[in-house]
């Protein structure tokens, strides 16, 4: 087969189409649904996008195969009917672009497996590799032009999908598209500069960057990219439109197709070939950046002025960008976070090798106590600081305000945002009495509802305690403490109804060993202030032993066990581990429909039975 959308795409800029998942979804399709499989089900209505892309203007459209690979299709019991459906999204694609009469290049659209390979899963590279393979061999016997891999940020998994493809056709064009955030980095926390040298290596022929993101931080990121890739190398960009909300019940994208229009023109001079648009954008985003393309001169750009890099990174005007937690919560992603504590020292390699091995099972946020049982160790924003920048993983710093007068709450908060710990969880923390220096002092000026209000009303707003102007507002996400089965109901509700009021954005729960409880805790909730709509990071502690069991049941206040689990731990004996680790994943499946996260508490710092608790996420298919 002879390819020629590499002689066009050098001959000119091509424009790509924009959204499939999220306009199916706006054409009242539920995400619960195989958009893949509509391929075959629904044949009308993925043409009827396909026709609207073109007649907007598109040289390129996409087949609606983005999750066409046998990993993600099993999710729907759908494994044993890969080709048919990568061949109907084909068939469906050309028999649209031939009734338009039009020359559109149909590039076959490969997403990632929707699972991570190992060392972060369980899924080999060899596994990955055959089952790209799969998806692509359909996907060129079917006829594309192109293969596009579209919205990956896993670059060893980007690699075993293009080793397949150029396996299965040597001169197929293929287009290698990543993801970022907008802190410049892929979500698993690569940055650009490692993005180019891995990429680079790679036999594509495009490569750019899609999704997450909206035209200002993709524009400005793949100027930083194409600076660092060998200068013959053609770009590719498709932006979000804009920052997802959620508004009555639906996803919104904010950006709008004029908006669209000027990026496209700037995309264009920054050197980019082939241009486009992700989730959020429409036929309307598409044609507007048809006519700005086919008429540079008379479309007017409003908004192509980017703040420079020093602009960036200085100045009261920088307003910073959310925190991946912020985004996780925002777009309904579901956290995996793990407890870790501060060596009581100064060596943290084994603290550090501990996240490491949570990371690996699948953890995407750490969490950081500070002074756990009111014992010392090495101050907890420093750890978090470093887990940042040495695993490039984000941590939620715990902040309890116990010892700490109003001054000191203020500047360690403001030193903490500085090192880019922007994740606070608000806490009391424990009495010194308890501790090991039980005559230290207990004395603090701020509860945790009131360090939830300065930090949202306060911190957030440019604006210290004292109502004094900072000189850069803070952009500090906060989250709360929640007991989902009180020992006093109404005071719990009552407290955590001011939380909510101060700001709080996330909850962490304690320990939950009943589920039906807690859910009776949200019920009594609604019952009382309306719909609930505070995410809920749910606490789970694998038990150790029956030791374990009862002297948490008996002796720290907020953790109730039943009866029937203590018993299990009893009976367990010398395999008490193993049975309180099946205990804690019993307990997230029956957690994770109705929360946003969990919350894993190691006992005695055995890292490797959390990582077997949170390991059961990726086996139910949860995204991470």
């Amino acid at each position: 087969m002879t390819y020629n959308f590499l002689a066009e795409l050098d001959n000119r800029p091509l424009l790509c189409d924009g959204a499939m998942g999220t306009t199916i979804y706006a054409k009242g399709i539920p995400f619960e649904r195989c958009f893949d499989e509509l391929n075959i089900s629904h044949p009308a209505l993925i043409g009827e996008i396909h026709r609207d892309y073109i007649q907007a203007g598109a040289n390129v459209i996409q087949t609606n195969t983005f999750g066409a690979n046998r990993v993600k299709l099993a999710e729907h019991g759908l494994a044993e009917v890969v080709g048919e459906i990568n061949r109907a999204g084909v068939s469906l694609a050309r028999r649209v672009v031939e009734a338009s009469f039009k020359e559109v290049f149909i590039a076959g659209t490969v997403g990632s497996l929707g699972v991570r390979l190992a060392p972060l899963g369980r899924l080999s590279t060899t596994k990955a590799y055959e089952a790209f393979t799969e998806q692509i061999i359909a996907l060129i016997e079917a006829g594309v032009d192109l293969l596009m891999f579209d919205t990956f940020a896993d670059l060893n998994e980007l690699e075993q999908g293009v080793l397949a493809a150029r396996a299965v056709s040597a001169d197929i064009p293929i287009v290698a598209q990543v993801t970022f955030t907008e802190d410049g980095r892929t979500p698993l926390g690569m940055t650009l500069q490692k993005v180019a040298a891995q990429v680079s290596q790679f036999p594509v022929d495009v490569i750019g960057m899609n999704c997450s993101i909206g035209p200002s931080g993709v524009l400005r990121a793949i100027r930083q990219l194409g600076q660092l890739l060998p200068p013959e190398t053609r770009l590719s960009a498709q932006p979000n439109a804009g920052w997802p909300e959620r508004v009555g019940g639906r996803i919104i994208y904010p950006a709008t197709p004029e908006y669209f229009g000027d990026y496209a023109l700037a995309f264009v001079e920054a050197g980019v070939k082939l241009v486009g648009g992700c989730c959020g954008t429409t036929a309307e985003h598409i044609a507007h950046m048809r006519a700005a393309l086919d008429n540079p001169v008379q479309h007017t750009p409003q908004l192509l002025r980017l703040p420079s890099e020093d602009e960036i990174s200085s100045g009261p005007a920088n307003v910073l960008e959310p925190t991946r937690l912020a985004r996780r919560l925002a777009t309904g992603e579901f956290v995996v976070t793990a407890e870790i504590s501060p060596p009581k020292g100064v060596f943290v390699e084994e603290v550090l090798a501990g996240v490491s091995t949570l990371m690996a099972a699948g953890a995407n946020t750490i969490n950081v106590a500070d002074s756990p049982r009111a014992q010392m160790r090495m101050s907890a924003w420093a750890m978090c600081y470093l887990i940042q920048n040495q695993l490039d993983l984000e941590t939620v710093l715990h902040f309890p305000i116990r010892g700490r007068n109003i001054l000191r709450v203020q500047g360690d908060l403001l030193a903490a945002h500085a090192l880019n710990v922007r994740n606070i969880f608000a806490v009391m923390g424990d009495p010194t009495s308890t501790g090991e220096y039980p005559e230290a002092s207990d004395t603090y000026d701020v509860v945790p509802t009131g360090l939830i209000k300065l930090l949202k009303q306060g911190f957030n707003q440019g604006l210290d305690h004292g109502g004094e102007p900072l000189a850069q507002p803070t952009n500090f996400v906060v989250g709360c403490a929640l007991n989902l089965t009180p020992a006093d109901p109404a005071r719990e509700l009552k407290v955590l109804r001011k939380k909510i009021d101060n700001g709080a954005d996330f909850a962490l729960t304690q320990p939950i060993y009943n589920v039906a409880e807690a859910q009776q805790f949200i019920t009594r909730y609604e019952a009382e202030y309306g719909p609930w709509s505070l995410p809920i990071i749910a606490g789970v502690l694998p038990l150790y032993s029956g030791r374990h069991a009862e002297f948490l049941h008996n002796e720290v206040p907020g953790i109730i066990i039943p009866e029937d689990i203590r018993r299990q731990m009893r009976e367990a004996g010398k395999n008490g581990a193993e049975v309180g680790v099946g205990i804690a994943r019993d307990l997230v499946t029956q957690l994770r429909p109705w929360v946003q996260g969990i919350y894993l508490i190691p006992a005695f710092g055995r890292y490797n039975l959390a990582a077997e608790v949170i390991e059961v996420v990726s086996e139910g298919a949860l995204p991470v």
